[in-house]
């Protein structure tokens, strides 16, 4: 009766977890950012999909070019690692993406985190070599509720001026790789809690 009950708790726990991440997403989704920054910082995803550009990365990349075209951002700095997957490195992937979408003005790019959590860490310098003290954020929706928490607890929100940008990529239209977001995302943050990072 206790292993039932304790099954309860744990799925009702992931359930209000679930939840937030979804009304998250929608309200960031709803209110996109409308001040000027000095940079986008895009959060790294899997490089490849398939044979061709992750679509849930290349989305992101195109929202931070939005926000460029927009005039709320004169930079954009790419966040990712190498993809353990495919040996590509994220943020290369990024900047090529960028390119070939129009983008012209000046890219910085951290090359070395493998995780949310070094994206922010390790961008950190990155930004502050590049004079940066207002910066949005870019990622898929249902990534977000995470990220600000990792922001806060890290200090990353005090040394910055941050403002939060929903990617709403064609992985989050997908309700297919919506779901796995869903799915995926709980666990992450339990991950993130367990490690003392929130």
């Amino acid at each position: 009766m206790w292993l039932l009950a304790a099954a309860v708790v744990l799925l009702g726990g992931y359930g209000a977890i679930a939840s937030s991440i979804a009304l998250r997403a929608e309200s960031l989704l709803a209110d996109p950012p409308k001040h000027p920054a000095d940079a986008a910082l895009v959060l790294g995803n899997r490089a490849y999909r398939n044979g061709a550009p992750n679509p849930c990365l290349t989305g992101r990349v195109d929202t931070a070019v939005q926000l460029a075209q927009a005039g709320l951002v004169p930079r954009i700095v790419m966040s990712g690692g190498v993809d353990d997957e495919d040996g590509r490195i994220e943020a290369e992937v990024m900047e090529v993406h960028a390119r070939a979408s129009g983008y012209a003005g000046p890219v910085s790019r951290e090359s070395v985190s493998s995780s949310t959590h070094a994206n922010l860490a390790l961008s950190w310098a990155v930004l502050d070599a590049a004079g940066v003290k207002r910066v949005i954020v870019v990622s898929e929706p249902y990534h977000m509720w995470r990220v600000e928490r990792l922001a806060r607890a890290s200090g990353f929100d005090g040394h910055f001026d941050v403002q939060y940008a929903a990617a709403p990529t064609s992985c989050w239209r997908r309700w297919g790789m919506g779901f796995r977001g869903a799915l995926r995302e709980p666990l992450a943050i339990v991950n993130n809690a367990v490690h003392g990072q929130f």
